[in-house]
């Protein structure tokens, strides 16, 4: 089911609501390499858009493009109607744009609930004065975050509760530490989760468990995601529209039905032979 929004206008007939992220004829250039090239892509609010090409295809790019972790050689990023232009990947956090990432990356020596509580330092009014008389404020403050994260993690169950809240991150499975890097950028209060390839390496119980999941970040905490996927069964299920990247450009985009029956897409990226690959 595809979310939409609608606002009444001026005269009097619907029209739809600005979208929640937006790219403007983004291109992405690494010398003579066009990673992105001229790319208009949207995402609504309340809205599960996949990302999928070919290996090189310019997702990842995307997302460090959104994230201000590369640098822009034309257009724009608008999120909430604003340009995200010139912001740090910080300033970016805090405006309500949270990822993960193909590799996992947590503080690896950090308990599961210290990794959650840390990512929240975006949002805190406390800081370093608080911190060094610990003021009530400050321990109000404290408490608040704390139990926060227990929410956050709660989220997911047994995987991530009880003894586990003072287990070191390096000591998770592979996949709850994926679960503990999704929960980190639940712990930031974005509107918009950009997640990078979230099922890599999972068996197919694991992979089916996270799809499930996917959808509930949606559905239960009201957030806007974008999935950077190669598996089509995680794909099919979790999207409301799809998007086809190759080369750095837009090639087809609908829902998954669409897309994957479009003989372009087929050439580019289903018709590998693999579609896992």
């Amino acid at each position: 089911m595809t979310c939409t929004m609608e606002s009444t206008g001026a005269g009097g007939g619907a029209t739809a609501a600005a979208p929640l992220l937006e790219t403007r004829k983004l291109s992405v250039d690494f010398g003579g390499l066009h990673a992105l090239d001229g790319l208009d892509f949207e995402v609504r609010e309340g809205e599960i858009v996949s990302v999928i090409g070919p290996n090189g295809a310019g997702k990842t790019t995307l997302f460090n493009a959104i994230t201000a972790t590369v640098a822009l050689s034309s257009g724009d990023i608008v999120f909430e109607g604003g340009s995200l232009l010139g912001l740090d990947p910080n300033k970016v956090t805090a405006r309500g744009i949270a990822r993960t990432f193909q590799n996992v990356r947590l503080f690896a020596n950090m308990t599961v609930l210290e990794n959650v509580m840390v990512s929240q330092h975006c949002r805190t009014r406390q800081h370093a004065f608080g911190a060094l008389f610990c003021t009530p404020a400050f321990r109000r403050e404290e408490a608040e975050i704390r139990e926060r994260a227990e929410k956050i993690l709660n989220f997911f169950g047994s995987r991530l509760v009880g003894y586990r809240f003072d287990q070191p991150a390096f000591t998770l499975s592979y996949a709850n530490r994926r679960r503990l890097e999704i929960a980190r950028a639940m712990a930031t209060e974005p509107k918009l989760i950009l997640l990078d390839e979230p099922v890599a390496g999972m068996n197919p119980v694991e992979s089916a468990e996270l799809t499930k999941l996917i959808g509930r970040l949606r559905d239960e905490w009201g957030f806007a995601i974008v999935v950077i996927e190669h598996h089509m069964d995680v794909v099919r299920e979790v999207s409301d529209r799809v998007v086809v990247l190759d080369h750095g450009t837009k090639i087809a985009e609908g829902v998954y039905e669409e897309v994957s029956n479009d003989p372009l897409v087929i050439e580019a990226y289903l018709g590998h032979g693999n579609e896992n690959s």
